[in-house]
């Protein structure tokens, strides 16, 4: 049922991506991620190549969350400056708010990574959320799967912004770092549903402005409050104060960063978030494949299904048994 050799299934087209990638070759990396953003359907078979040939996993995964205007951007250029110091190579995504034209993503804070375009050491991507309300896009995980195929040893991942439902973060990332300032007008921005869980690093960026202080102590309070999940119930987040722009406090925060990956990794809080990651991509598999198939379906049964419980002869919990039935039968 199980092939470990997928290569009789793959097109040209697709040996080509993964030689490419796999090659490390720049290039080669820039088109695959293209692929699987615009053919999500037929890249399928490319992914799963790299699963068989087991490729992946060395890569360490940081996700960077804030609301919109905390310096995510500069805060991860910066980071990246100080991880290339010690010779490490480094994927970045940035997630932006999508062309409500073209689908494509507004490039904002790519134009603010500038100076590390040019660094053969930093792959920078940016990709549009394409309506997708969970602050990251769709194709982003499997972008995460082909820069780590690729070779680098970091991928970052900077998220739209924060809101109730933009924690997608931690099905993606080994880590997270969550951003905030002080000045928002909402001060317990930070505290929404969801994102004190899922910080493991919270900063204070723009730290020479007033309120600062009450942020972090707000932060703290709230540390204080907030359950710890997996492994880790009694390793707190630490709250970090930075001032990105002036590149203050970011080497505390990389040394903050390492340190607590290190942690991590000896308590298996880490292969925990992998093991959870892999199993999201199956489920996320199935949904996408159910998906796939009801398509068809539902775009024949479209009127006939409206009409009926338009009508109250049946109801939308009938109508979905009704289609899955369909399914079973095909």
């Amino acid at each position: 049922m199980y092939g470990n050799d997928l290569s009789p299934l793959l097109s040209q087209e697709v040996l080509d991506l993964l030689g490419g990638v796999m090659g490390g070759e720049r290039r080669g990396l820039a088109k695959a991620i293209s692929y699987v953003e615009n053919s999500p359907a037929h890249s399928r078979p490319l992914i799963a190549h790299l699963y068989h040939h087991q490729a992946l996993g060395k890569a360490l995964v940081v996700g960077i969350t804030g609301p919109p205007g905390g310096g995510k951007s500069t805060l991860t250029s910066f980071l990246v400056k100080h991880l290339r110091a010690t010779g490490a190579t480094v994927g970045v995504i940035l997630v932006d708010p999508s062309s409500p034209f073209t689908g494509g993503a507004f490039l904002g804070d790519r134009v603010r990574m500038a100076h590390s375009n040019s660094d053969p050491g930093v792959f920078i991507r940016s990709m549009g959320t394409r309506g997708h309300l969970g602050g990251l896009s769709l194709a982003t995980q499997d972008t995460v799967l082909l820069m780590d195929a690729y070779g680098v040893d970091f991928v970052f991942i900077e998220t739209v912004g924060i809101g109730q439902s933009e924690t997608d973060i931690v099905r993606t990332a080994d880590i997270t770092i969550v951003i905030t300032v002080p000045g928002l007008g909402d001060e317990i921005q930070v505290n929404k549903a969801g994102i004190m869980e899922i910080g493991d690093i919270f900063v204070v960026n723009k730290a020479d402005l007033d309120g600062a202080e009450r942020v972090v102590t707000e932060i703290n309070v709230m540390l204080d409050m907030a359950p710890r999940l997996g492994n880790a119930p009694n390793l707190r987040p630490p709250v970090l104060r930075t001032v990105a722009n002036r590149d203050r406090g970011v080497a505390e925060l990389w040394a903050t960063l390492q340190e607590r990956l290190q942690q991590f990794a000896e308590i298996g809080e880490l292969a925990l978030r992998r093991e959870r990651r892999l199993w999201q991509s199956v489920l996320g598999s199935v949904q996408f494949q159910i998906e796939q198939q009801l398509s068809p379906v539902l775009a024949q049964q479209r009127s006939g299904i409206l009409s009926r419980i338009a009508e109250g002869s049946s109801s939308p919990f009938e109508e979905a048994k009704h289609i899955l039935q369909i399914i079973e039968r095909k």
